[in-house]
């Protein structure tokens, strides 16, 4: 775990690195939710750009600072964390990489979920993040197993969910 840009959260992951969602981020998030290469699977991302405000303000900086409170005790449970993901050489936010719980499956089911701006996408970043990510999880939190649910015809993800 790196951190670049002081009290905020980051993960290195080479030519990337995660970071907390911050307000900053609403216009990139809202403009990449709305792609039709993401929202094709991740339809409950979609929104318009006053909802995204909302959630990010309200509901997802207060969540990753949960999260984060969870796991310097190393106690993740019902906690959600939603990161940027950043490419360095520019410090452009191309997409995001969470990791939360998915309701709609038995225990145990927190999942790891990502999406990148179509014109970042099949350049390896999203196996990065999800990479970064899971290795945090695993080495700095009580996570002992996570889950990846993706849609047969959705073969970028089914590639990155292999590696």
């Amino acid at each position: 775990m790196e951190n670049p840009l002081n009290s905020v959260f980051t993960i290195d992951c080479g030519e990337i690195y995660l970071r907390e969602f911050s307000v900053e981020d609403v216009d990139n998030i809202y403009s990449i939710s709305n792609q039709l290469e993401v929202s094709k699977f991740l339809p409950d991302w979609k929104s318009t750009r006053e909802q995204k405000l909302d959630w990010v303000k309200n509901y997802e900086i207060p969540d990753n600072k949960e999260f984060l409170k969870a796991a310097d005790i190393k106690n993740i449970e019902n906690q959600f964390l939603k990161l940027g993901i950043i490419l360095k050489e520019t410090n452009q936010f191309i997409g995001w990489c969470c990791t939360g719980i998915k309701d709609e499956l038995p225990t145990p089911n927190r999942e790891i979920m990502y999406a990148l701006s179509s014109e970042f996408q099949n350049k390896g970043y999203a196996t990065k993040a999800a990479k970064g990510l899971i290795n945090y999880l695993f080495r700095e939190t009580n996570v002992e197993v996570l889950i990846a649910v993706v849609l047969p015809e959705n073969q970028g993800s089914n590639i990155v969910i292999e590696k």
